[in-house]
C-alpha cells in the first residue's frame, strides 16, 4: 500500500467538561501537529497518490474551523466534548468531504485516511477511515 503525509498545526483553546479529564474541565490552550496521511493501492497516471499541493491546501483549509479558536465557541461545537480523538474524526470527515465533492477520482483512488494530532512528544491521538 501506498501512502502520503502532510502536516500542519492549530492551537485552539477549550475545556473539557468532566471528573474524567482532571485539570483540563478547566480552560487551556493546546497546540497540535497535524498529520494527514492517505492511502491507496496503485498510483493513478501521474504514478502519484495525488497532488501533495492540493492535499496540503484541503487540510490548510480545514484547519481555519479550529485555528486560534475557543472550540467551546464554536457554534458546530456546542455541547461537545472536543477530546483530541474527537477533532481527529471531525477533520477526517471533512477532508473526506472535500474531496469528495471536489476532487472525486482522487476519493475514489483512497483505502484509506488517517489524522493523528500530536499535542506533545509522549501523548497523541488518531482516527482511520476506510474509504469504500
Amino acid at each position: 500500500m501506498y501512502s502520503i503525509k502532510v502536516r500542519e498545526n492549530i492551537l485552539i483553546a477549550h475545556s473539557l467538561p468532566g471528573e474524567v479529564f482532571g485539570p483540563a474541565q478547566n480552560m487551556h490552550g493546546a497546540t497540535y501537529l497535524v498529520d494527514a496521511e492517505f492511502f491507496t493501492d496503485k498510483l493513478n497516471k501521474y504514478n502519484i497518490i495525488m497532488d501533495l499541493g492540493i492535499v496540503s491546501t484541503i487540510l490548510k483549509e480545514i484547519l481555519k474551523t479550529y485555528n486560534y479558536q475557543n472550540l467551546d465557541d464554536v457554534e458546530e461545537f456546542k455541547g461537545i466534548i472536543t477530546t483530541t480523538e474527537f477533532l481527529a474524526e471531525d477533520i477526517c470527515n471533512k477532508i473526506l468531504g472535500k474531496l469528495k465533492n471536489e476532487y472525486i477520482d482522487d476519493y475514489n483512488s483512497l483505502k484509506k485516511i488517517k489524522i493523528t494530532l500530536q499535542e506533545s512528544n509522549v501523548a497523541w491521538a488518531s482516527y482511520e477511515k476506510e474509504v469504500i
